[in-house]
């Protein structure tokens, strides 16, 4: 008798993640994952992401696609074609990633996601202390007016073509299933031994 080998012909992928693969796509980005590294940009469009399991157990795909997106809103339209939208990596006091804190802080807001998406590492001690006003600043500093004004600019910039209506419609789909999967949250255990992290979805 020949052994049968049942076909595939279809891959399983995260709700969510599938969200925002298609988002990445329809905005002209191939996402790939690269042990090597943490994030990458090459200015043809490729976004290089670290693998799943060097992430913390509360990062998604979703909210770091989101956070490189805001990236490039807050550097430009034109950042989308410089290596790592333009931006010095090696320079933790550029005003333009708080900036874009303020912006990814500005876009969960609309559909009540901040909990869920903010940012990885060390800027998420920022991100964090923006206010519910994600223009307000945090002291009067010359710094803060400086990223105030271009997180403005960015919150601007990112109404228009071409992440308007794009990015929205995204994060209307995540709030859409975190709203379908909060129903089975009281009843939820992880496969986990002695896990006590709560599910993302959640927050």
């Amino acid at each position: 008798m020949t052994a049968w080998e049942r076909p595939i012909l279809s891959r399983y992928l995260d709700p969510l993640e599938l969200v925002w693969l298609a988002t990445a796509r329809r905005l002209g980005i191939t996402l790939r994952r690269d042990p090597s590294i943490f994030s990458r940009t090459d200015g043809s469009g490729m976004l290089w992401l670290g693998p799943r399991d060097d992430l913390d157990p509360d990062d998604t795909l979703c909210q770091m696609l989101l956070h490189e997106l805001c990236h490039w809103v807050t550097n430009g339209v034109d950042s989308f074609h410089a290596e790592d939208w333009g931006f010095p990596l090696t320079d933790a006091d550029d005003p333009r990633e708080h900036a874009c804190l303020r912006l990814q802080a500005w876009l969960a807001d609309r559909h009540g996601l901040r909990g869920m998406l903010g940012p990885t590492g060390q800027y998420r001690a920022y991100f964090d202390r923006i206010p519910a006003d994600p223009l307000a600043p945090l002291d009067d500093t010359a710094l803060e007016a400086d990223i105030v004004a271009r997180a403005a600019v960015a919150i601007a910039t990112v109404q228009q073509p071409p992440f308007w209506p794009v990015l929205d419609e995204a994060l209307a789909a995540t709030a859409a299933l975190r709203a379908t999967v909060r129903p089975f949250l009281a009843a939820y255990a992880t496969e986990l031994d002695d896990d006590p992290l709560p599910s993302l979805w959640s927050r």
